[in-house]
């Protein structure tokens, strides 16, 4: 049986460093592993004898990285090793945490069942306090279930034996780093933190798994020069105690791509004698999102979103980055191409990473896996929807609130379904996940769905997908949203749209390009080729970047578009249409590809104008007020524990 003191594991990073213990055991690595293709193994007793292979955790049992490398379909898949809670933890309560499950887990330690989750792309927590005594050995068992034919949220996993068209490998099982941690018996809960630009100030909710009578919760937050604020609030009042820490004015320092300054936070729970009970390290980065007509503000200006699709597969971990530097580089490439954003487009991203446009300053849209989402007769049920959407979006949502990067939310992907009379599952679905989104925060911008069938008349902004390839015909498609006629999509059968009317909100193309070029293949038929891409393939390198300057050109010169996304960052298996390869190598001149992006946008130079004529008006010369002095460089919130 693999040991449990092993000191090398792979993703040995600390995954959750926007709430971060000190105490923590990684538990990555070699598992005892076994497939359990109809699903009987708990009436064969695979809860309680050891199993017949081995997998390295965290990666898929799919993934080449796992040691597995299965690509047949696993209904069920058992998971086991041995744990030993540290004998120093006695008198704590110890969580077992998941970062993520694909799909349907129940977990066992020591023979009893402590919890179980269902939904594959958000992680959960199960206390074992009592089931694993401090200092002995005992069994952890998990089953795994991931039925192909359950109408589940999916993303892009295929349904089919081999990926094919847009979809890819499956993940089945642990999938994310797995950690155990002590806590108090009295602990503190997920921090929730929410910056006020127009106060210069933090608004932060601790929850508290129990009041503490006496107790007080403290919040210090601190940048380069030391700490620049504290506060603290009774915590035997609410469950949630809040407060809003308001910061110096000197020490007010703006988070931006240009400037991705991060604030250190440390939250402790203390008793009434003033003793600290729990700690926890955050961080957190001062910037607001607002909408002004069809323009979307950070920090108050204009920035033109020049997003990439990212889909966040690898070769050989598929849905689950080999290291985290691979999380760093994906994001440096979007950069180095011109890109100061992603739509995480059909999955919903390890925390690492967004840790990691936290710090590179790199925006980002959050987004559920739910693509093709339907209830069409005749319809594949791939990916029906239910409340289970609902319940993991919640979860999403509730992890990922805090981190700045995240400018705003798509709860849902290209549903397809005619705009008839009938009301269906999937609207109910579909308004029941925005208003979700904007109950859970008000502070970002909600997108009811990435094209096609938009039905939430309250959605903050609207969108389509258009994969047109002549810029020429690109450009005509979307010359009517000045006159609030923008382009939208169709339904394939009735030509109509599948949408309700558009009300003037900020729009943007979501998907575009996805420029087919694989110079593997070039001058080879199109049909006699593996991959495949948007309209007819390029033939050559230079007639990919007169396209791509075409087309990007286009938007960027709408003055009516608040941003854009480009399909996509990395090839994917058999979609060969990204800027960078599979491998992440370059296809193309990623220098003309930045140059062809960082011409200004028309929205841009409009707002410029338009915010020089209101300072002329008010007397001044259109220049900006000179920004707050602040210290150069914040506190690494990541350091330590979680490099």
């Amino acid at each position: 049986m693999p040991a449990d003191d092993r000191t090398d594991p792979p993703r040995p990073e600390y995954p959750r460093p926007q709430f971060q213990r000190d105490r923590w055991q990684n538990l990555n690595g070699s598992w005892e592993f076994e497939t359990d293709r109809s699903d009987t193994g708990r009436e064969r007793g695979l809860t309680g004898r050891e199993l017949s292979g081995e997998i390295v955790v965290p990666f898929a049992p799919e993934a080449r990285l796992s040691g597995v490398d299965e690509q047949d379909f696993l209904r069920a898949v058992w998971y086991r090793r041995t744990i030993t809670v540290p004998p120093q933890w006695a008198g704590d309560r110890v969580l077992l945490h998941f970062g993520a499950v694909d799909h349907d887990a129940t977990v066992w330690v020591n023979g009893t069942e402590v919890g179980r989750h269902r939904g594959g792309f958000c992680g959960f927590s199960f206390d074992i306090t009592d089931a694993a005594p401090a200092g002995e050995p005992v069994p952890l068992v998990v089953r795994a279930r991931d039925d192909p034919e359950a109408p589940q949220a999916r993303g892009k996993q295929s349904v089919r034996y081999t990926p094919r068209a847009a979809t890819y490998r499956r993940t089945t099982g642990i999938w994310q780093t797995v950690w155990m941690e002590p806590v108090p018996p009295t602990a503190i809960r997920r921090p929730r933190i929410t910056p006020n630009v127009a106060a210069g100030a933090f608004d932060v909710e601790v929850p508290l798994s129990a009041n503490l009578p006496g107790g007080v919760v403290h919040v210090r937050v601190s940048d380069g020069a030391g700490e620049a604020v504290s506060g603290t609030v009774r915590a035997d009042l609410d469950l949630t105690p809040r407060l809003s820490l308001v910061l110096p004015a000197e020490r007010v320092r703006l988070w931006s791509p240009a400037d991705p300054h991060l604030y250190g936070l440390v939250v402790e729970l203390r008793d009434a004698d003033g003793r600290v009970v729990d700690t926890v390290e955050s961080y957190a980065g001062l910037r607001s999102v607002a909408i002004t007509g069809k323009q979307i503000r950070l920090n108050g200006d204009v920035v033109f979103q020049r997003l990439v699709l990212d889909q966040g597969y690898y070769p050989d971990g598929l849905m689950t980055a080999p290291t985290d530097a691979d999380l760093v580089r994906d994001i440096q490439l979007g950069q180095a191409a011109g890109f100061n954003g992603a739509r995480l487009h059909q999955k919903v991203f390890e925390e690492r990473y967004l840790y990691h446009a936290d710090r590179l300053g790199y925006l980002v849209w959050g987004e559920f896996g739910d693509w093709g989402c339907n209830t069409g007769e005749g319809q594949s049920t791939n990916q029906q929807p239910d409340a289970s959407y609902v319940q993991e979006w919640l979860e999403v949502l509730e992890r990922d609130h805090s981190h700045p990067a995240i400018i705003g939310w798509c709860p849902m992907n290209e549903t397809w379904q005619d705009y008839g009379d009938r009301i269906t599952a999937l609207d109910d679905v579909m308004r029941a996940m925005f208003l979700a989104t904007k109950a859970h925060d008000t502070s970002r911008p909600v997108l009811d769905t990435s094209g096609y069938a938009h039905r939430i008349a309250e959605s903050d902004v609207f969108d389509s997908h258009d994969y047109e390839q002549d810029p020429e015909a690109f450009a005509a498609a979307h010359s009517a949203l000045a006159d609030g006629e923008p382009y939208v999509n169709r339904s394939d059968t009735t030509g109509q749209s599948w949408s309700i009317g558009y009300r003037g909100q900020p729009f943007f193309v979501s998907e575009f390009g996805g420029i087919w070029w694989n110079p593997v293949e070039a001058g080879r038929p199109q049909t006699a080729t593996g991959s495949w891409g948007y309209g007819d393939r390029v033939r050559s390198v230079e007639e990919f970047h007169t396209r791509f300057d075409g087309l990007v050109g286009v938007l960027l010169g709408h003055p009516d578009m608040f941003g854009y996304c480009y399909t996509q960052l990395t090839d994917v298996f058999q979609e060969q249409n990204g800027i960078y390869g599979f491998d992440r190598s370059e296809k193309f001149d990623i220098q003309r590809i930045r140059a062809a992006q960082l011409r200004r946008a028309a929205i841009e130079a409009d707002a410029r104008q338009q915010r020089a004529g209101n300072d002329a008006s008010d007397g001044r010369d259109g220049r900006r007020p000179a920004e707050a002095p602040g210290p150069t460089e914040g506190p690494d919130p990541a350091g330590g524990a979680h490099a």
